[in-house]
This record gives C-alpha cells, structure tokens and sequence, in this order.
C-alpha cells in the first residue's frame, strides 16, 4: 500500500505536480516535431528506483499529448490512464521498495502551453520555430515527467526536426545527424536538472561562438543571422559579467553557456539549465537590457545548480539573480549595490506590504516584490558580515549544494556560521515579517574569530 500521507500535495503552491513512490534518475527522450503543422510524435523513457511499494504510479503529462503504449520493465502495462494531466500507469506485477522503474511512454500530439495562475507556460510555438519556457509547471506540456523541482535526473534529448531549423536542448551536442529533408540533434544533460529547466528551442538560426579570454567558460549564441550586428554589442560584456560572477560566486557550474535570441519578441528573458533565451527586443543595440543578461546568467549558480526543494522558497532563485544584476552594475562602472538597494528599497517602500519573502504563496510566487526583496535581504545580510564573509558564504553556498536541491532554512543556517552574533532578528524581519524592515547603513562585520 502507498506510505504515508500518499495523498497529500507534494507541494502546496502547485499541488496537482509531483508524484510519490519513485525517484527519477534519467530521462531519455526521442522527439520528432513538424513545425508547420505543430505536430510532435514521441517516445520517452524515463529510468527511477521506487520508494515504496504502489499499485499505481503517475506521471505528470499534458491531454493535449495523446498516450498509445505505455511499458513497464520491458512488459507492457496491465493498464494505464490518462486524465486531468496525470498518466496513471499499473504494471503487471508489484515492484519492490527500491527496485528498478523503467517506463517507455509513446505519445504524440499537438504540444500546446499549459494554462495556469501564471499564465501559459511550456511549449509554444513562435512565428517560424518554437521554444520551451516551463517555469513552474510546463514540462508537463511536452514530455511525461516529475514536473516538481525537487526531482531531478539527468537528460539525453533527441530532437529530429525540418533540416533548415536549428534545434537545441540542454547540455552538449553529441550528434547531429542529417537524412532527406530532416536533421536529429543528440544532446547529453549529465548534471542533475529540474524538469522545468529542461527546454527545446527550434528556430531559423545560426551559431555564433562568443570571444572569451583563454581557459573561460566557453559560451555561444544562438540567434537569426539578422540580430548579429546588434547581439555582438548588447552582449559583448557578457565575459566580463561571466568572470565577475566566477569570482563572487564559486566556479560556474556547467560545461558550457549558450544564449538564444528567438526572431519573435519576448516578454521576458526566461532561464533553463545552461541555456537563456532573450527575444527579439531584447536586442536593441543600446544594451538596455543588460540588466537582464546579468539576471538570467546568475540563474545559472541560483535556479540550475542550486536548485529549490519547494516553490515557497523561490526567493532563493529570483532574490539571488536580481542581487547579481546589482553585483554586476557595481562591477561595470554603473550605481553601486548600495545605491541600487536603497532605490530598490524607496520603490518597495511605497507598495502593498502584504507579502512573507519566505512563503510568498502561489498568487505572489514571481511578483516582482520577492525579487526586489530577495535582493534587498542579501544586501542586508552582506551589510551586517562584511563583504569578505558574505561573498565567503556564497561561494560555500554554490560549492556545498551544487547541483542539489536547497530550501531556506539551509541557507540561513550556513550564513550562521559567518556571523559572531544571532542572525535571527535579520531573517525575522526580512524574511518572516510582511513590513519592509529598514536598510542597515554602516558595514557591521561580525565574523568569528
């Protein structure tokens, strides 16, 4: 029978994502996608060991994917359905706790968003290609999936797609591989990814290597032939940025950074693991949004490597990012950090006080209130240990839990161990408190002996 508490949501912020009774390792996804016609035909196979013993386990899966044959173990399953985005799957025989769960899912269909509190998220079609923007809950929308943060695998991704577009996906390019009228694309994800992270982007596109000092994180970008002149210098400080980041926050976590500008604007820029994707407009040829290539970079320490166990704690991704855009500004000759708290802080000053950093709740998750104040408690914190023991926790922060899953209470509790007196009162105001506590003005290191 299921364990205890079987039906209690695995997070409450998004309770119908996540499944009990197993824990995924890897997902081995074979896709081929028709642009013209929006049509994905697919097989998924997806390797877990189980944490209890179950009559059913389920995937988190959108109805828009259409499901044709389900195996378990190699044996197809006695039974399985697929109803309000959760395939139930029955194998034939009951597997043992920490016993082998190797499913292979085929499925096709028409890949749409997933509609939501946040609007629509996952698989969307641009002008002349598509992209992948899963953020919280919209890998459900192309593959069957443990679509909660905390699970995470390794990936191997294989798009076959019409030969004049360029497909990408997470990690390296094993392959490529060209036959008639369409290529395959082989991409290797080996460290650790939270389904949200893991993305597709297809698109009329060329790459372009990004110059980088000698023994640098090798990045490269991936953009329509159009924007090169204007991506050359919006994001020609993108090494320099790579190098500050490097030094404040430990050794970049990836073998390599890839940033793709889609021919379509875009609201926002929108993170995956080693991969961000900026639109159109954010290539203006001004820089203006340098700010936002700073944000989605430092995503790449506080999102993908470290990555959070529940929603709640989603100021540990965004606070984090928005403090590195300020981290950036103060590297690169713009406002320092301080005068960027203190702006930061007369705006937030002036809004609704009615949300705990903390525990924001689903409705507030990405406000952009978390973020600011996210950044602002960082900031604080660095005020009251000093900027050698605050830039010392950070960089222990990425190297203790790289490619792990973290929650608040660990963060607070390292950043303990660099301070000589009770942090309590800062995390209380700051993070349990709904009013905006006052900026500290005087650099008050506190360090131990």
């Amino acid at each position: 029978m299921p364990g205890k508490g079987a039906d209690t949501p695995i997070d409450d912020y998004l309770p119908q994502n996540g499944n009990r009774g197993y824990r995924v390792s890897r997902y081995d996804l074979e896709l081929v996608y028709k642009v013209a016609a929006n049509r994905l035909a697919a097989r998924a196979e997806i390797t877990a060991v189980t944490t209890e013993v179950r009559d059913r386990f389920a995937l988190d899966l959108s109805q828009s994917l259409a499901v044709s044959k389900v195996f378990v173990n190699g044996v197809k399953a006695a039974r399985f359905t697929h109803q309000r985005g959760k395939l139930t799957v029955t194998p034939q025989q009951r597997i043992p706790a920490g016993g082998v769960l190797a499913l292979v899912v085929q499925y096709a269909g028409p890949p749409k968003p997933i509609r939501g509190l946040w609007g629509e998220v996952g698989w969307e079609e641009l002008t002349d290609g598509a992209l992948v923007a899963s953020q919280p809950n919209g890998a459900a929308s192309w593959f069957p999936c443990d679509d909660h943060p905390s699970s995470k695998a390794s990936y191997r991704i294989s798009i076959t797609t019409d030969s004049p577009y360029y497909a990408l996906a997470n990690g390296t390019l094993m392959r490529k591989q060209t036959k008639a009228s369409q290529t395959t694309w082989v991409y290797e994800q080996s460290e650790p990814m939270a389904s949200y992270l893991a993305t597709i982007q297809i698109g009329q596109y060329r790459k372009q290597r990004i110059d980088a000092p000698r023994g640098s994180v090798p990045m490269q970008a991936i953009l329509p032939p159009r924007l090169r002149v204007e991506f050359e210098h919006d994001f020609a400080r993108q090494p320099r940025m790579m190098e500050v980041f490097t030094e404040k926050f430990g050794p970049y976590p990836f073998e390599g950074y890839t940033v793709v500008v889609t021919d379509d604007e875009l609201e926002i820029p929108i993170e995956a693991q080693g991969i961000s994707t900026f639109g159109a407009n954010h290539c203006d040829g001004h820089r203006g949004s340098e700010r936002l290539v700073a944000h989605e970079l430092a995503h790449q320490w506080f999102g993908n490597s470290l990555t959070i166990r529940r929603w709640r704690d989603i100021w540990l991704h965004e606070g984090f990012a928005c403090y590195a855009e300020w981290i950036w500004s103060e590297a690169s000759g713009g406002p320092s950090a301080d005068q960027q708290a203190r702006a930061a802080h007369a705006v937030l000053a002036r809004l609704p006080q009615d949300l705990t950093l903390a525990d924001p709740g689903p409705k507030f998750m990405f406000d952009d209130r978390v973020y600011k104040r996210g950044a602002l408690t960082l900031h604080a914190l660095r005020l009251e240990l000093g900027d050698r023991a605050f830039f010392d926790l950070l960089r222990e922060w990425t190297a203790r839990y790289r490619h792990a899953s973290v929650t608040t209470d660990e963060f607070t509790d390292l950043a303990g161990h660099y301070s000589a007196g009770s942090l309590r009162p800062l995390w209380d105001g700051w993070l349990y408190a709904r009013p905006l506590p006052p900026l500290p003005r005087e650099h008050r290191p506190s360090r131990p002996a």
